[in-house]
């Protein structure tokens, strides 16, 4: 008999809040036929009716959206604040794409076609068919519903595949289109890397985040079934700070990106790359990571929750010790909450760059900071590991500014702003091993689930004289 998944709370480990049994790869493939007969009536159904579902979704889930953030705290150990804010932007989501349910589905070319001969020349984009959905728990609500919705409203069906961490989440997606879709559209399948493997074998069109060795295995199987995919995985992401940079808003700044959370967000800040005397911003830092309060994700105010299992708290602490080891400072880490799997936000100091805590993503609280003599230096780091997610990039000499933008080699670019923090109208990904395949929402997301094609309408020759 096939053992159940479980998800818990983190803050509470013995707290279960959902339990499901994995969907089986034969139960997939029956779930993809269904998903595949309803997907025909969908595709046909209009940009009225699919815009008035996703509109509808929307609604509920400002309507329950109190409670949706409780269940987002207590299932992963979000803090309130930012569970409320995932909450809001998941129907921001959805009323997005409601709209670009209207959005033009092709262009108008030019026809080559004989002079005396009238014809039209146009590209339309279609649905794939079937979207397989393999998504984290970090975000259990808006990665779900920023894949899901614009793979809906271009008239396909979805198979979403949650992580087992994100068990209840996972249903509460499903919950927020019953009676909405044509029956057996939308389907949720609970399970583990079997269930995923399945789910993406099945499709027409497959998206994932999570992991780099997952996603390439996502990616590698797709491409050899030929299916279009996408695969958003880590990010081993810098703040480059410059020497104008306001030093007590920017340390705030930064502590929340690379701490809030827990660190577990894939935008989060990793390395922070001082130009210049890096002596007055660390101590600016220390300071503001050390004001971050850690605790119930619950409470309001509460900053760092726990991370989401005992296995990452030990990868946390492992990964501290082995820099401690190889000759790294600690600055800020004191003894952690107990009852769950809570670690204090620990930045690091004397750190190698080539060592793994610098080079290789910990998904958790953690964070170094490096001094460097000049930007060209501070470019060559934040460019030295094989992830190009995001940068950050903090001063005021416009210049400067520039020059660092230009020369980083991540997907996204943020000037004094933040590495987190995603607009969903906006294309989303990285280079390198962070990304594969084309950008995640905005429009660019319209055009990954659907397909061009070329049509040329020529109208009949005249009858000969």
């Amino acid at each position: 008999m096939t053992e159940p998944i479980r998800s818990r709370s983190p803050q509470n480990p013995d707290d279960i809040v959902a339990e499901r049994a994995p969907v089986s790869p034969d139960q997939v493939r029956q779930l993809a036929a269904g998903a595949r007969a309803a997907q025909d009536e969908w595709r046909r159904a209009g940009a009225t009716v699919r815009a008035s579902a996703l509109r509808r979704a929307a609604e509920r889930l400002r309507d329950h959206a109190d409670a949706t953030a409780d269940l987002v705290v207590r299932e992963v150990g979000k803090p309130v604040t930012e569970a409320r804010a995932e909450v809001g932007r998941a129907a921001a989501i959805l009323d997005y794409y409601a709209q670009a349910c209207f959005a033009a589905t092709g262009e108008l070319l030019a026809p080559s076609l004989p002079t005396n001969q009238a014809g039209l020349l146009y590209t339309e984009r279609r649905p794939h068919g079937v979207a397989g959905l393999v998504t984290p728990w970090n975000f259990p609500l808006a990665i779900p519903l920023w894949k899901a919705a614009p793979a809906l409203a271009a008239g396909n069906a979805v198979l979403l595949k949650p992580s087992p961490a994100a068990l209840a989440c996972g249903d509460e997606v499903h919950r927020l289109f019953h009676g909405l879709l044509p029956d057996g559209l939308l389907q949720v399948v609970p399970g583990g890397p079997e269930t995923g493997r399945a789910v993406a074998a099945v499709s027409d069109v497959v998206s994932f985040t999570g992991s780099a060795a997952v996603g390439a295995e996502v990616a590698v199987a797709a491409a050899r079934a030929g299916l279009p995919v996408q695969a958003e995985m880590g990010g081993q992401n810098a703040a480059v700070v410059l020497p104008d940079a306001d030093l007590t808003a920017t340390a705030a700044m930064l502590a929340h990106a690379a701490m809030g959370y827990a660190g577990q967000k894939c935008t989060a800040t990793r390395r922070i790359i001082v130009v210049g005397d890096a002596a007055p911003f660390t101590e600016a830092l220390v300071a503001a990571v050390a004001a971050l309060p850690v605790g119930d994700p619950a409470q309001p105010g509460v900053a760092v929750g726990p991370v989401i299992t005992a296995a990452a708290r030990g990868r946390v602490l492992d990964a501290v010790d082995a820099a401690r080891v190889a000759g790294g400072r600690i600055l800020t880490g004191d003894a952690s909450p107990d009852g769950g799997f809570f670690v204090a936000p620990v930045l690091l100091d004397r750190v190698d760059p080539g060592h793994p805590v610098a080079r290789e993503e910990t998904f958790g609280p953690l964070a170094v900071i490096f001094a460097v003599p000049d930007l060209p230096t501070a470019i060559t780091l934040a460019n030295s590991v094989r992830y190009g997610l995001v940068t950050s990039v903090h001063g005021h000499d416009v210049g400067m500014l520039l020059q660092a933008a230009q020369g980083v080699d991540t997907g996204l670019i943020r000037v004094n702003a933040p590495t987190t923090g995603v607009d969903f109208h906006a294309p989303f990904g990285g280079e390198k091993a962070s990304s594969y395949g084309p950008r995640e929402q905005g429009t660019a997301a319209l055009d990954f689930y659907t397909s061009l094609r070329t049509v040329t309408f020529a109208a009949p020759p005249p009858p000969s004289p």
